[in-house]
């Protein structure tokens, strides 16, 4: 193997591929980067038998082969290097590099012993723009669940209908659905999955990366969805993302989100979460309680906490509000996480009663006014 590209071509491929390399004590090659060229493509793989990640790099390729070395060894190497021509070598069992002055030897381990990446049937797919897809990620991921008790609600529910994806997380909690369009190239309507959470955050951070760069083989635009019985492949740009899929079924969560509302306060997104950050430091600790009061005939919330250690807090805010006299007790946590994924200046919430899921959504909807670009957060109450 021999190939040549540029520091900062090869330096941004690395970053992409080699934050799944970890420390893997019992199949240490999974801490390698596989270098492969063939077919005219300068590839790096990684994989930790989740997921697996491809990413083609510029450049030219004088003779093919394939070898992997050490990810963090090679990746803060070429890091250092200036951004220049690198020629690369594979000799024996050493990975030769030469930069300008600098000349350095990588000790490596044969092809042969790296595991394969799935395949994945490329015939039909769906596809999203980007920044959409990116915001939707980052809108409901937080919201799965952290126990391994319930394998399902671990990922996060996508919904295909048509051109429509519902993306949905919960953790029993609190919810978070997003819907984006998406346009269908012969996929299976009506289809569902549940795509395992740490995919979708090292996706975010794939996606965030290739914004950051603008390269030719980068569209920019379009992300697609390949999806076959237990694995999904997104394609973007010159990096191919494989994962498996969370086998299971995923709750009909859309029977908890409470069909008529009693009470609807609109707020300032920004007023709100300083109200709630003073009161949380009174909440009782590991229970996070905030409660909010919606007097009837008065446009105000009082929200408020009290603590036996700490003390107390009260606030008042102005606020519109429609509907019968009610209050809800909440975990500030959850309420700010909901808070922090509505990118509206204006933020709705719609109350039942203190018992019933109370529901957060943008009180300014998408100003395409596209309502199917809609986001709903909903929180379960602390029942006094």
């Amino acid at each position: 193997m021999k190939l040549a590209c540029l520091q900062n071509n090869l330096k941004h491929g690395l970053f992409v591929v080699g934050h799944i390399a970890g420390k893997n004590i019992n199949l240490p090659i999974l801490n390698n980067i596989l270098i492969k060229t063939a077919d005219g493509k300068i590839q790096l793989i990684t994989t930790n038998l989740e997921m697996g990640i491809v990413s083609a790099v510029r450049g030219k390729i004088e003779k093919e082969g394939s070898f992997t070395v050490d990810s963090k060894i090679i990746s803060d190497y070429i890091g250092l290097l200036p951004n220049k021509k690198i020629d690369i070598e594979k000799k024996e069992n050493n990975l030769i590099i030469n930069c300008e002055n600098y000349k350095t030897k990588i000790k490596g381990q044969p092809a042969d012993d790296f595991p394969l990446i799935p395949e994945v049937d490329k015939k039909s797919f769906y596809s999203a723009g980007i920044s959409e897809f990116k915001d939707a990620l980052s809108k409901t991921v937080f919201a799965v669940s952290t126990s391994e008790s319930r394998i399902e609600l671990s990922g996060v529910l996508f919904s295909f209908e048509n051109n429509l994806l519902t993306l949905a997380a919960t953790d029993s909690y609190r919810l978070a659905e997003r819907k984006i369009n998406v346009k269908n190239n012969n996929g299976e309507a009506g289809k569902k999955i549940i795509v395992p959470a740490k995919t979708l955050q090292e996706l975010i951070r794939i996606l965030s990366s290739a914004q950051e760069i603008e390269s030719p083989d980068q569209k920019g635009e379009e992300i697609k969805f390949y999806i076959s019985e237990n694995q999904i492949l997104f394609s973007c740009g010159p990096t191919e993302l494989v994962s498996r899929l969370i086998e299971g079924q995923y709750p009909d969560y859309e029977q908890i989100i409470p069909n008529n509302t009693k009470t609807k306060a609109i707020f300032n997104r920004a007023e709100l979460t300083r109200a709630i950050k003073a009161a949380s430091l009174f909440s009782k600790t590991g229970i996070n309680d905030v409660s909010l009061d919606f007097p009837a005939g008065k446009n105000s919330v009082i929200i408020s906490a009290i603590s036996g250690q700490a003390g107390e807090n009260v606030t008042e805010l102005a606020v519109d509000v429609s509907g019968d006299d009610n209050s809800i007790v909440i975990n500030y946590r959850y309420l700010l996480d909901g808070l922090g994924s509505i990118g509206s200046e204006l933020v709705s919430m719609e109350l039942v009663d203190g018992n019933t899921p109370c529901i957060l959504r943008p009180a300014d909807p998408v100003k395409t006014g596209d309502k199917k670009q809609e986001y709903l957060y909903i929180i379960m109450p602390i029942k006094q």
